[in-house]
Protein backbone atom coordinates (compact mmCIF):
# COMPACT_ATOMS: atom_id res chain seq x y z
CA UNK A 1 0.00 0.00 0.00
CA UNK A 2 1.25 3.78 -0.62
CA UNK A 3 0.88 6.56 1.70
CA UNK A 4 -0.05 9.76 -0.53
CA UNK A 5 0.49 12.83 1.34
CA UNK A 6 -0.50 16.15 0.41
CA UNK A 7 1.12 18.78 3.29
CA UNK A 8 -1.06 21.97 4.65
CA UNK A 9 -2.29 23.45 8.09
CA UNK A 10 -5.79 22.39 8.76
CA UNK A 11 -7.86 25.48 9.97
CA UNK A 12 -10.11 27.16 7.64
CA UNK A 13 -8.19 30.19 7.50
CA UNK A 14 -5.47 28.76 5.43
CA UNK A 15 -7.90 27.06 2.65
CA UNK A 16 -6.50 27.95 -0.77
CA UNK A 17 -3.17 29.65 0.51
CA UNK A 18 0.48 28.43 -0.93
CA UNK A 19 1.54 26.71 1.40
CA UNK A 20 -1.59 24.19 1.43
CA UNK A 21 -1.38 22.81 -1.86
CA UNK A 22 -0.80 20.28 -0.76
CA UNK A 23 -3.95 19.38 1.08
CA UNK A 24 -6.01 20.78 -2.58
CA UNK A 25 -4.06 18.18 -4.73
CA UNK A 26 -4.97 15.53 -2.08
CA UNK A 27 -8.76 16.78 -2.31
CA UNK A 28 -8.92 16.66 -6.08
CA UNK A 29 -7.06 13.38 -6.32
CA UNK A 30 -9.85 12.31 -3.80
CA UNK A 31 -12.49 13.31 -5.96
CA UNK A 32 -11.03 11.81 -9.07
CA UNK A 33 -10.75 8.59 -7.85
CA UNK A 34 -14.19 8.71 -4.91
CA UNK A 35 -12.07 8.44 -2.28
CA UNK A 36 -13.32 10.03 1.01
CA UNK A 37 -10.79 11.69 3.20
CA UNK A 38 -12.87 12.44 6.27
CA UNK A 39 -11.64 9.27 8.95
CA UNK A 40 -9.42 10.94 11.49
CA UNK A 41 -6.73 8.61 12.30
CA UNK A 42 -3.06 8.78 13.60
CA UNK A 43 -3.48 12.70 13.95
CA UNK A 44 -4.57 13.10 10.25
CA UNK A 45 -7.63 13.53 7.71
CA UNK A 46 -7.37 9.86 5.74
CA UNK A 47 -9.16 7.72 3.34
CA UNK A 48 -8.47 4.29 1.80
CA UNK A 49 -8.66 3.52 -2.23
CA UNK A 50 -7.22 2.27 -5.07
CA UNK A 51 -5.24 4.23 -7.80
CA UNK A 52 -3.97 2.67 -10.98
CA UNK A 53 -4.30 -0.65 -9.57
CA UNK A 54 -2.87 0.20 -6.13
CA UNK A 55 -4.14 0.27 -2.78
CA UNK A 56 -3.74 3.89 -1.27
CA UNK A 57 -4.36 5.70 1.69
CA UNK A 58 -4.82 9.47 1.17
CA UNK A 59 -3.44 11.79 3.77
CA UNK A 60 -4.06 14.89 5.31
CA UNK A 61 -2.05 15.63 8.54
CA UNK A 62 -4.07 17.58 11.36
CA UNK A 63 -0.77 18.77 13.39
CA UNK A 64 -0.11 21.89 11.18
CA UNK A 65 2.70 22.10 8.65
CA UNK A 66 5.55 22.12 10.61
CA UNK A 67 4.70 19.12 12.68
CA UNK A 68 3.52 16.97 9.74
CA UNK A 69 6.08 14.10 10.64
CA UNK A 70 4.43 13.07 13.62
CA UNK A 71 1.38 12.24 11.70
CA UNK A 72 3.26 10.69 8.37
CA UNK A 73 5.69 8.57 11.15
CA UNK A 74 2.77 7.15 12.65
CA UNK A 75 0.98 6.38 9.55
CA UNK A 76 4.51 4.59 8.41
CA UNK A 77 4.22 2.72 11.56
CA UNK A 78 0.88 1.61 12.28
CA UNK A 79 0.36 0.30 8.45
CA UNK A 80 4.16 -0.94 8.54
CA UNK A 81 4.93 0.08 4.97
CA UNK A 82 8.68 1.05 3.31
CA UNK A 83 9.11 4.80 3.18
CA UNK A 84 11.58 4.70 0.82
CA UNK A 85 9.55 2.46 -1.70
CA UNK A 86 5.62 3.09 -0.56
CA UNK A 87 5.36 7.04 0.54
CA UNK A 88 5.07 10.20 -1.30
CA UNK A 89 4.73 13.11 -0.43
CA UNK A 90 3.42 16.83 -2.12
CA UNK A 91 4.21 20.00 -0.64
CA UNK A 92 4.68 23.73 -2.06
CA UNK A 93 7.90 24.75 -3.63
CA UNK A 94 8.74 28.45 -3.72
CA UNK A 95 11.71 27.88 -5.68
CA UNK A 96 9.33 26.92 -8.95
CA UNK A 97 7.26 29.27 -10.84
CA UNK A 98 3.48 28.42 -10.17
CA UNK A 99 2.35 25.16 -11.76
CA UNK A 100 5.86 24.17 -12.09
CA UNK A 101 6.30 20.39 -10.74
CA UNK A 102 9.12 18.67 -9.08
CA UNK A 103 9.54 15.21 -8.85
CA UNK A 104 12.09 13.46 -6.69
CA UNK A 105 12.70 10.09 -5.47
CA UNK A 106 14.61 11.67 -2.24
CA UNK A 107 16.23 14.49 -1.64
CA UNK A 108 17.29 17.23 1.55
CA UNK A 109 14.32 19.47 2.72
CA UNK A 110 15.54 22.38 1.00
CA UNK A 111 14.61 24.52 3.38
CA UNK A 112 10.99 23.80 3.50
CA UNK A 113 9.79 22.93 7.36
CA UNK A 114 7.19 20.10 6.90
CA UNK A 115 9.30 18.37 4.49
CA UNK A 116 12.22 18.79 7.37
CA UNK A 117 9.65 17.35 10.27
CA UNK A 118 9.17 13.95 8.27
CA UNK A 119 12.35 13.14 7.49
CA UNK A 120 13.80 13.77 11.11
CA UNK A 121 10.74 11.74 12.64
CA UNK A 122 10.96 8.95 10.20
CA UNK A 123 15.16 9.07 9.67
CA UNK A 124 15.22 9.06 6.07
CA UNK A 125 15.33 11.59 3.40
CA UNK A 126 14.79 8.18 0.93
CA UNK A 127 11.07 8.84 0.13
CA UNK A 128 9.69 10.13 -3.13
CA UNK A 129 8.13 13.57 -3.39
CA UNK A 130 6.31 15.65 -5.73
CA UNK A 131 6.71 19.57 -5.24
CA UNK A 132 4.38 22.23 -6.77
CA UNK A 133 6.10 25.53 -7.53
CA UNK A 134 4.11 28.42 -6.01
CA UNK A 135 6.16 30.74 -7.11
CA UNK A 136 8.55 33.37 -5.37
CA UNK A 137 8.17 35.83 -2.93
CA UNK A 138 8.62 39.27 -3.32
CA UNK A 139 11.68 41.10 -2.47
CA UNK A 140 11.22 42.55 1.22
CA UNK A 141 8.12 40.59 1.71
CA UNK A 142 7.68 38.24 5.14
CA UNK A 143 8.35 34.50 3.89
CA UNK A 144 5.30 33.38 6.34
CA UNK A 145 3.10 35.94 5.40
CA UNK A 146 3.98 35.18 1.72
CA UNK A 147 3.27 31.24 1.71
CA UNK A 148 0.04 32.06 3.65
CA UNK A 149 -1.46 34.23 1.50
CA UNK A 150 -3.56 33.27 -1.29
CA UNK A 151 -2.59 33.20 -5.37
CA UNK A 152 -3.40 36.24 -7.37
CA UNK A 153 -5.85 35.68 -10.61
CA UNK A 154 -3.24 35.43 -12.90
CA UNK A 155 -1.62 32.20 -10.93
CA UNK A 156 -5.18 30.13 -10.44
CA UNK A 157 -4.92 28.73 -14.27
CA UNK A 158 -1.21 27.64 -13.69
CA UNK A 159 -1.77 26.54 -10.45
CA UNK A 160 -4.68 23.96 -11.76
CA UNK A 161 -2.03 22.80 -14.28
CA UNK A 162 0.13 22.20 -12.40
CA UNK A 163 -2.01 20.03 -9.74
CA UNK A 164 -3.04 18.22 -12.71
CA UNK A 165 0.63 17.26 -14.20
CA UNK A 166 1.35 16.56 -10.40
CA UNK A 167 -1.61 14.03 -10.74
CA UNK A 168 -0.03 12.36 -13.78
CA UNK A 169 3.23 12.07 -12.35
CA UNK A 170 2.13 10.32 -9.37
CA UNK A 171 0.14 7.64 -11.70
CA UNK A 172 3.69 6.98 -13.13
CA UNK A 173 5.23 6.57 -9.61
CA UNK A 174 2.58 4.25 -8.52
CA UNK A 175 3.54 2.15 -11.76
CA UNK A 176 7.27 2.14 -11.00
CA UNK A 177 7.61 4.66 -13.23
CA UNK A 178 9.47 8.11 -10.94
CA UNK A 179 12.10 8.52 -13.92
CA UNK A 180 9.93 8.65 -17.06
CA UNK A 181 7.89 11.02 -14.04
CA UNK A 182 11.02 13.06 -13.81
CA UNK A 183 11.56 13.50 -17.71
CA UNK A 184 8.34 14.14 -18.64
CA UNK A 185 7.12 16.39 -15.80
CA UNK A 186 10.21 18.37 -14.18
CA UNK A 187 10.28 21.29 -16.45
CA UNK A 188 13.53 23.72 -16.63
CA UNK A 189 12.68 27.08 -14.68
CA UNK A 190 13.19 29.80 -17.11
CA UNK A 191 16.25 32.38 -16.36
CA UNK A 192 15.09 35.78 -15.30
CA UNK A 193 15.39 38.41 -17.40
CA UNK A 194 18.18 41.22 -16.47
CA UNK A 195 16.64 44.20 -15.85
CA UNK A 196 17.26 46.94 -18.65
CA UNK A 197 19.63 49.39 -16.71
CA UNK A 198 17.78 53.13 -16.89
CA UNK A 199 20.51 54.69 -18.70
CA UNK A 200 20.18 53.14 -21.66
CA UNK A 201 15.95 54.55 -21.18
CA UNK A 202 16.94 58.14 -21.28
Amino acid sequence: MFIIAGLGNPTKEYDGTRHNIGFRFIDELADEYGIGVTTIQHKALVGKGVIEGQKVLLVKPLTFMNLSGESIRELVDYYKIDPTQELIIISDDIELPPGYIRVRPHGSSGGHNGLKNIIKNIGTEEFQRIRIGVGQKPPRMDLADYVLGHFKSEEREPMSEGITQAAAALKLILEDNIDEAMNLYNRKVPKKKKEEDDSELI
